[in-house]
């Protein structure tokens, strides 16, 4: 009963009035407004600021600027060869395995026992619909003591970007099995790209109280307030497209969720299992080599 009350209390919140406002009071320099968020972080989730290039919390100039801190070069080495797919973030696997199905547009994705589109999570029609239908697929969880930066799982040549308007439900476990198709709901940047080994997509997935989600391309992508349709993004020049396994892609402002998509038959999950907790630049399984 508790947990039903909490869900239905999120489809009556402003969600998006509420996101933008903690958004601001995160990047508030105001030491009237600075000094106790970061105070009730560190009390309420003792993040690690031991790997921090900045472990000083008192040193940042906003809460927002210490959530989305950096790591020191090194913190977060890149296992295997380039063939091992890494994680991107810091977070807990909270579902894997395969989305669904033999391929097809509709091909459906399960999570937290509710099934979803593959083309609704892409944000509609995508020219990788045929290669990821029936792909690898897992999604992770970043909670708020996390490191909260996003990197590349595989090298990767950005093909398209794109931002799809939505709702702003919470992600955590309660809310994922009570709403239906919720990654598929939320608000989300959908990142597309080409490799050697196939396309492959990572979404980052919105969430209540996330001020905005950014790439290094774009910056920070606000919520839209009236956008109903997806949003193309503007690619950046061909010579800045690709970023290597391991480099950084985008930040989260507040916590919320990846969902690694990768093409059917061209890679495989190993070593990892739901549940676990993993790091950035771990490994979550390899490229398939063709032939082997």
């Amino acid at each position: 009963m508790r947990d039903r009350a909490f869900v239905l209390l999120q489809y009556l919140l402003p969600q998006h009035l509420l996101s933008r406002l903690v958004g601001a009071l995160a990047r508030s320099r105001l030491p009237l407004v600075r000094n106790p968020l970061v105070a009730l972080f560190l009390r309420g989730y003792r993040p690690d600021l031991t790997e921090a290039v900045e472990a000083d919390a008192g040193a940042y100039a906003s809460f927002n600027a210490l959530f989305t801190r950096a790591l020191k070069p090194g913190a977060r080495p890149l296992a295997g060869d380039d063939d091992v797919l890494v994680s991107p973030v810091d977070g807990c696997v909270s579902d894997l395995g395969t989305s669904t199905g033999a391929g097809g547009d509709g091909a459906p994705i399960r999570a937290k026992g509710h099934d979803y589109s593959l083309a609704a999570l892409l944000g509609g029609d995508s020219p990788l619909l045929g290669a990821l239908a029936g792909g690898p697929c897992t999604t992770i969880y970043l909670a708020p003591f996390n490191y909260h930066r996003i990197h590349m799982p595989a090298t990767g040549t950005l093909a398209r970007a794109l931002y799809v308007p939505g709702r702003l439900f919470s992600v955590n476990d309660v809310t994922a099995r009570h709403v239906p198709g919720l990654f598929a709901r939320n608000e989300r940047l959908v990142l597309q790209f080409e490799s050697p080994h196939g396309p492959w997509a990572l979404v980052f997935v919105g969430a209540l109280f996330v001020g905005s989600m950014g790439t290094v391309w774009h910056g920070d992508v606000i919520a839209r307030p009236g956008q109903r349709e997806p949003l193309e993004l503007t690619l950046p020049p061909a010579g800045e497209r690709t970023l290597a396994r391991g480099a950084e892609v985008g930040r989260f402002n507040m916590g919320s969720t990846v969902v690694l998509l990768l093409p059917r038959a061209a890679a495989a999950w190993a070593g990892v299992a739901l549940g676990d907790a993993v790091r950035v630049g771990q490994s979550l399984g390899r490229w398939e080599r063709a032939g082997s």
